[in-house]
């Protein structure tokens, strides 16, 4: 078939005079007239069982993908993690490449100093962990004391002050239970050694050779269009991280700053850690907020004797939260990073569920980039710019 279309191309030239007629020309023209009809082509439809096989095969490939990232937690989490927070210094690691430091200089100071700022976090909290630690037993037992009141009045729970001294949540079974709890915490104290060593090894390492790693995929793609868009994802991945958990960053400080006040005024113990725990769970959408509602209402009512007063210090930090959320946020960030709520609460619950407090902090991240690649890639309404020529 491939020589038939050569002698009917040849053919097609000398007869539209591209080409000198000679006696080989003439037996190439009687040959092709010799030669069958070429068939027309036709194009081959699926049915409904192909359609449905090729979406089985997705499916099995996408459950298969997800297995292997819950499976690799151990690697994958601050190998991510690492990713993550690189992408978020690669603005301060450009600005400080213009100013004439090497790249390997870039990646020691900026990993080093997201080191120095986990270990000043945990030494300063040290302190009130501990502290809360050895009052553990004794404050389990104020809470039950404070919360039996408002516990009897729901009916429906079937909650007495005899479910708290026999049976499973007797003190001493929850005693005992904590106990379990700590054994269950120092046996998962070595893989989270091994995970924080991998992190700040891969932060380095990404730091270090972020240039050639981003040199590498570009040239991976062989079109000059193909190129631009993934300059473009690029670029809009490390602005869209950058600018977010800069400002972020910056609200959330304020807001755990307005939290030690609110804690210190309200009569709470350990001020530092609530303003910590507000700063923390900030970076959690929806989820975040409500665990620290409820854990700064339980900790009021069981601190002061009724319950308006103690209940103040949730409703201050819930306000304040809900200001700076609703007024304060959208207001800096403007309507360029807005995603569905609905879309960012399936995500906290997907990578909650794989791989735990972590994965809800890698939600927001990794839906935000997963929004600029779609952003930067199928919409063609934008304005897109052009690499000279």
């Amino acid at each position: 078939m491939g020589i038939a279309n050569g002698i009917r191309k040849q053919a097609s030239k000398i007869a539209m005079g591209e080409r000198h007629v000679s006696a080989w020309a003439e037996k190439l023209t009687q040959a092709t007239e010799e030669l069958p009809p070429q068939a027309p082509i036709r194009r081959l439809e699926k049915d409904g069982l192909d359609i449905s096989m090729a979406w089985a095969v997705i499916g099995i490939f996408a459950v298969l993908a997800f297995s292997a990232i819950y499976m690799m937690s151990l690697i994958l989490i601050p190998v991510t993690l690492a990713v993550v927070v690189g992408m978020i210094l690669g603005l301060l690691a450009e600005k400080l490449s213009k100013l004439g430091v090497p790249r390997i200089t870039n990646a020691v100071i900026l990993s080093t100093a997201v080191a120095l700022v986990i270990a000043l976090v945990a030494n300063s909290l040290a302190g009130p962990v501990t502290t809360l630690v050895n009052e553990g037993p004794a404050f389990v037992e104020k809470t039950f004391n404070r919360l039996m009141p408002y516990l009897e009045r729901i009916k429906w729970l079937h909650i007495t002050p005899e479910t708290f001294q026999t049976g499973p949540m007797s003190s001493e079974k929850l005693l005992e239970n904590t106990g379990n709890i700590l054994h269950l915490v120092g046996a998962n104290l070595t893989p989270a050694l091994v995970q924080a060593l991998i992190f700040f090894a891969a932060l380095l390492l990404f730091l270090a050779g972020r240039v050639t790693l981003r040199k590498s995929i570009i040239m991976v793609f062989r079109s000059r269009s193909q190129r631009l868009a993934a300059i473009r994802v690029i670029n809009g991945v490390e602005q869209v991280l950058g600018f977010y958990f800069a400002t972020a960053s910056l609200i959330y400080v304020c807001l755990g700053l307005v939290m030690m006040v609110i804690a210190y005024v309200g009569g709470l113990s350990a001020p530092v850690l609530w303003g910590f725990f507000a700063f923390l769970s900030s970076f959690i959408p929806y989820l975040g907020i409500t665990m620290m509602t409820l854990a700064v209402a339980i900790a009021g009512i069981i601190t002061h004797d009724g319950i308006v007063v103690g209940l103040m210090p949730a409703a201050a930090f819930f306000i304040v939260h809900l200001v700076m959320e609703n007024l304060i946020f959208p207001a800096v960030m403007g309507k360029r990073l807005e995603i569905n709520p609905f879309v960012v609460f399936l995500a906290i619950l997907f990578w909650t569920w794989m791989w735990g407090a972590v994965g809800a902090m890698l939600a927001l991240p990794l839906s935000l980039i997963v929004m600029t690649i779609v952003d930067e890639l199928f919409i063609e309404e934008r304005l897109q710019p052009q690499l000279p020529k």
